[in-house]
């Protein structure tokens, strides 16, 4: 561009152009990339609200604070709204063994310090299937899930079993749910030796971690699919939970990234806190 080879205030004055108007109309057409990358953004994460969606600008090398994409989201009518409470799944009304909650106030560290559990259900054209899903607390990343049609122990004792399949934690925290009470499932706890934790019972914000991963799922999956049937749930959420969640889906509390790259990069940190 001549511009970046002359003055821009001397090629104005050659050819009689306001410098004021040069610059507008530099303006405007940033202003409209800006929006068109806003929308692809919205696009692809309906569900992010403006801090994410600078995030996510920032990590495609726009240059943006929050307050501007929060007033062209305003503008042009990206902002998302709140949904309703999701249907309650736990039944607590058990004779088994109950567990102290080990997690409240203790300070998360590293992965694997801590797994956390849940259950939702997830509506079909006809019938409801149900999702057990563990997440490490410090990475976010899923450990394991399960698609069940019923909610009786199989569908946790699945999930539990693919997730100690990669690893093990040293607490495992859930609310005080008969699937997680139950005695096929502590004693699996207790043969990889993992410590258990529960929820007061009515107290779900004790089991906070596992609330909003479960919210985020329905929020971000659920809520914009259609399941035709139990398989196109499991492809569909399979692609959701192992993909987008946890290599696409960046977090707030992971500084923006994604749980596969925070884990990646605590993992790198450590390795080279050993060779120095």
């Amino acid at each position: 561009m001549l511009s970046q080879e002359y003055p821009v205030g001397l090629l104005c004055a050659l050819l009689d152009f306001p410098r004021s108007s040069y610059y507008y109309h530099a303006q405007v057409k940033d202003e409209m990339d800006l929006e068109r990358a806003t929308e692809a953004v919205v696009a692809q994460w309906p569900t992010y609200g403006t801090r994410r969606v600078t995030a996510q600008l920032r990590r495609h090398g726009w240059m943006v604070n929050r307050k501007h994409i929060q007033r062209l989201m305003r503008h042009r009518g990206w902002l998302r709204k709140a949904k309703a409470g999701m249907r309650k799944t736990t039944d607590s009304q058990h004779d088994f063994p109950r567990y102290p909650n080990l997690v409240q106030g203790l300070e998360i560290v590293r992965p694997d310090q801590v797994w956390v559990s849940d259950i939702t259900y997830i509506r079909l054209a006809h019938g409801f299937v149900y999702l057990a899903v563990i997440m490490d607390i410090f990475t976010r990343n899923i450990r394991g899930w399960h698609l069940g049609q019923s909610l009786d122990q199989t569908l946790t004792l699945m999930a539990l079993q693919r997730a100690l399949a990669h690893g093990q934690p040293e607490i495992h925290h859930s609310d005080q749910g008969v699937q997680y009470a139950a005695t096929s499932y502590t004693q699996l706890l207790r043969s990889a030796q993992v410590r258990m934790s529960m929820a007061d019972v009515g107290e779900a914000w004790q089991n906070g971690y596992a609330e909003r991963l479960m919210r985020t799922i329905k929020e971000e999956e659920v809520d914009l699919s259609e399941y035709l049937d139990y398989a196109d749930a499991l492809r569909q959420l399979g692609r959701f939970l192992d993909d987008v969640y946890s290599r696409k889906r960046i977090h707030s509390a992971l500084g923006y990234l994604t749980p596969a790259e925070f884990e990646a990069q605590w993992h790198q940190e450590q390795a080279a806190l050993v060779v120095n």
